[in-house]
């Protein structure tokens, strides 16, 4: 009897330790999977979340100290040899040695002990904000995830065969549900040499492709921000002409460039337009290494990912390795950002902008909750567009696109019609109609730049303004002088702010504070359903809900 009860307190006690294992694995793992499998930024994400971690591991560390505690006791290291008493096991059962001189009963009680704190523990682990966007399980996660179980189950056996005897691997097992916080981590350094030698024949084989097509013109179009909306835009007008291929939604990490080459790209497109993303200096490059564009564009240079990239000096170098690469072509600027303007490069350039010194530049802007209208000028040609889209930083990315298509043979007259028909890019100043209030959905990763332009544009429009927002992330040591920047911004065009995170808005908070805006106009929201809860409950006086929705931070945040 004594023997079975210390079996089903083993099967319950590693049946604990799996699902608790399980559930914090998938949770990390998850965290990774948004930090873009990189170490360095996993163990940022875990020195700023060491609260919420400590919470969720507080009762497996417990469990791994008593374990501690009932060993030593055992071992007779504090009070003297085996003081706990009778009901030894006799060494001749069915574990052999490895339980002579352990109380089966003290043994069994631990092992309930444990089991029951490694459980209670797993209600620590709920998260009850709503996930915005789930883990994929793709096959890089589950070759990690097998790496990660084989790793696990080696050190389960390892820790029973070697630390048995002393009665020190319930402590060893427990402590192990710890140190689960860095397993993605442990098994993406196991997997490297796997994942590198994948993605370079998938690498090998995006460069055959492209290669295999003499007759394609290749785009490639980067920026701190805007490159995303402008790749969009730019589709649209070229498509008025020719055939033409996009990297879709955001894709624009090497191996997203490289999974829509291998997927989609044939000898039928014209034109394959190529968004480059980048954290670190040297990313740009590998990508133009691959598609080898014949054109570049640069929509923006800026703060953002300044935390991974460590300087400006860093960001600018980065994005203009994607005017580096070019030859012969085209190099289409955005005079109006500073950076940009101010670095030299003797590549052939095309300007664009709102100063009439640049090629292609913009004017005569007007604004409305409908849409906007403007004027383009290219030399002694003009032309007057309009589009359902709001707000002058729109209408820099849609005068990029039109010299980008003008360029490449499309007439401004020619591109009216789809500049009319341009939708805007999800949650990039999205306009969403409720009814009795509008929503201009800017909640995509919000930069400086982009912020206060999206103010700029509230502010021309009629109605009760009302800003919801958690501020900018990634802006390393600039992030709370320019979150606060935003703050004080608001306080001059908003009817009332909401700042969402208690611990993320405070810049926000100080800003208003600063320059004297009313307390009893700004709520501090848990998450963004109590902030849009929020909105419906103030009262206008008559006027309609302009809601600005600016940045909405990822899971990892």
């Amino acid at each position: 009897m004594a023997y079975t009860l210390l079996i089903i307190g083993y099967i319950v006690f590693f049946s604990a330790l799996l699902l608790s294992f399980t559930v914090n694995f998938v949770h990390y793992m998850h965290m990774f999977q948004l930090n873009s499998y990189s170490a360095e930024e996993q163990v940022h994400w875990i020195k700023n979340n060491i609260k919420s971690i400590v919470k969720r591991h507080i009762f497996p560390l417990v469990a791994a100290l008593f374990a501690l505690f009932s060993c030593v006791v055992m071992n007779g290291a504090l009070f003297g040899e085996n003081p706990v008493g009778t009901g030894y096991i006799d060494k001749d059962n069915i574990f052999g040695a490895a339980l002579i001189n352990v109380p089966y009963k003290v043994c069994t009680w631990d092992l309930i002990i444990c089991s029951s704190l490694i459980i209670i523990g797993l209600f620590f682990c709920k998260n009850n904000q709503p996930v915005k966007k789930k883990l994929v399980f793709t096959p890089r996660v589950i070759r990690m995830c097998v790496t990660s179980a084989a790793v696990y189950g080696l050190v389960c056996a390892l820790s029973m065969i070697f630390l048995f005897d002393s009665g020190f691997n319930l402590f060893a097992l427990c402590l192990w549900q710890v140190c689960s916080i860095f397993m993605p981590i442990i098994a993406n350094f196991i997997n490297k040499p796997v994942e590198k030698g994948i993605n370079n024949h998938y690498i090998n084989d995006a460069k055959r492709i492209i290669n295999e097509l003499p007759n394609l013109t290749v785009i490639g179009i980067t920026g701190s921000y805007g490159k995303t909306s402008t790749k969009f835009y730019l589709n649209k007008l070229l498509s008025a002409k020719y055939n033409v291929l996009m990297t879709p939604e955001s894709y624009n990490t090497t191996m997203g460039v490289v999974k829509t080459v291998r997927g989609s790209l044939n000898a039928t497109y014209d034109y394959f337009i190529c968004e480059m993303g980048a954290k670190g200096v040297g990313e740009i490059k590998e990508i133009c290494d691959i598609v080898h564009p014949r054109h570049s564009m640069i929509t923006s240079i800026g703060e953002q990912h300044l935390e991974t990239f460590k300087s400006v000096e860093n960001i600018i170098k980065t994005k203009f390795e994607i005017a580096d690469c070019i030859s012969d072509g085209l190099v289409f600027l955005n005079y109006d950002n500073d950076f940009i303007r101010e670095h030299k490069t003797d590549k052939n350039i095309v300007s664009y902008g709102f100063d009439s010194s640049y090629e292609y530049y913009g004017d005569n802007i007007r604004v409305t909750a409908k849409g906007t209208s403007f004027t383009v000028h290219h030399g002694e040609e003009s032309a007057d567009f309009s589009t359902k889209l709001i707000g002058a930083h729109n209408v820099q990315n849609i005068v990029g696109a039109i010299a980008v298509a003008n360029k490449m043979g499309v007439s401004l007259e020619e591109l009216k019609m789809p500049v009319r028909h341009l939708e805007a890019v999800p949650h990039r100043m999205q306009i969403l109609d409720k009814g009795n209030s509008v929503i201009i959905d800017d909640a995509f990763n919000s930069n400086p730049a982009g912020a206060k332009a999206a103010l700029d544009t509230l502010g021309l429009i009629e109605g009760f303004k009302i800003l919801v927002s958690p501020g900018m992330v990634e802006l390393g040591e600039k992030e709370y002088e320019l979150n606060k920047a935003f703050g004080k911004q608001a306080a001059g065009v908003c009817d009332f702010v909401i700042a969402v995170g208690e611990k993320q808005a405070v810049p926000i908070l100080d800003g208003l504070k600063e320059a004297g805006y009313p307390e009893e106009k700004i709520f501090t929201a848990k998450n963004l359903n109590e902030a849009l809860a929020n909105c419906d409950t103030l009262k206008t006086g008559g006027a309609k809900k302009i809601i600005l929705l600016e940045n909405d931070l990822p899971d990892n945040y």
